[in-house]
């Protein structure tokens, strides 16, 4: 008798052990946070305002990374096969939403999964590109801001002939690997020669393209222009020295070239761009459906001058031109 009490003793206590024991370890387990994937195309250092701008508008609207929502950064590094890589990552590891930037980027992650919401920060010509059915009304899992704007090509081209007035032969750069740089080519050419300019293009399909491209301009082109492109983003330093070296004047879509160097940009705010696609983050998370949330334009444009490449070039900016620019680099 007294060994089946024991018996039955040590059954209940281990019955109750194994009862408690699970709802011990549940309370001690975090709830598990919102998860974004976050897609980068280049490098942390060459993306730092840009983040700076998405996780800033999160933590205003309420996300804090680590705190309220978790941020998982992958970094492709200009590398666009990496892209596939990612967004397959993402999907399988279910994140909340995937947020990147980039046509090819975006594609890549809308192959990955229909089911994830995913949010761009800039595209080019989202529905000729395939990235949404509408402006209006995006339709399936993908919405955000989109880089289109008429006539800006034909802007930036005027705006460099103002510091280069001499300017016959104008130097395309792309990655035709890229639909928006190719498009994004296809417009300056058109643009130049109606300008009376004899367009020289030249095609980058990898980082090693790029020193190879500069060989073969040897003095063909007085002016260089370089079409927005993660690739050549993650090298901007790089072509710039380059650009400096054959003393080439450059002009480009985004302020951060000229901070590294480049003579002049013309083109949407990108650091305002990752601000606005938080609020679109947000709407997402609380439970909005992406393929409800139209695509916006970019509303705030600058113009960035370099004055110490400026002088570097022997080039002259008008005094009306530093007037209108946003920022003067000195």
């Amino acid at each position: 008798m007294q060994f089946d009490q024991m018996k039955r003793r040590e059954f209940i206590t281990l019955l109750g052990g194994t009862a408690v024991w699970p709802v011990g370890a549940r309370a001690q387990q975090p709830a598990k946070l919102p998860t974004i994937g976050f897609l980068g195309s280049g490098t942390p250092s060459t993306a730092r305002q840009w983040v700076a701008a998405f996780v800033g508008r999160l933590r205003e609207l309420g996300w804090v990374e680590g705190r309220t929502v978790a941020i998982d950064y992958r970094w492709a590094e200009g590398r666009e096969e990496r892209y596939a890589e990612f967004a397959t990552d993402f999907a399988r590891l279910k994140a909340d939403l995937i947020f990147t930037a980039g046509t090819s980027a975006v594609l890549a992650a809308k192959q990955a999964t229909s089911i994830i919401p995913i949010v761009f920060a800039a595209a080019g010509d989202p529905v000729g590109n395939g990235l949404v059915t509408s402006l209006a009304h995006p339709g399936g899992n993908v919405t955000g801001l989109s880089l289109q704007q008429p006539d800006l090509g034909a802007k930036r081209l005027e705006l460099l002939r103002e510091v280069v007035p001499n300017l016959a032969r104008l130097a395309i750069m792309a990655n035709i690997g890229t639909p928006g740089a190719v498009s994004e080519m296809k417009e300056v050419e058109a643009v130049a020669r109606a300008l009376g300019l004899e367009p020289v293009t030249l095609e980058i399909g990898r980082a090693e393209d790029i020193a190879r491209a500069f060989e073969t301009l040897q003095g063909r082109a007085s002016a260089l222009y370089i079409c927005s492109d993660p690739l050549l983003n993650a090298h901007r330093m790089r072509i710039n020295t380059f650009a400096l070296v054959a003393r080439l004047p450059t002009m480009n879509l985004f302020r951060e070239y000229v901070e590294s160097g480049g003579l002049m940009s013309y083109g949407p705010n990108l650091a305002d761009l990752y601000r606005r696609s938080g609020d679109y983050v947000d709407k997402i998370l609380r439970g909005t459906k992406p393929a409800d949330m139209p695509i916006e334009q970019p509303t705030k444009f600058d113009l960035i001058i370099n004055l110490t490449t400026a002088k570097a070039l022997g080039l002259i900016v008008p005094d009306k031109l530093l007037a209108v620019a946003d920022e003067v680099i000195e």
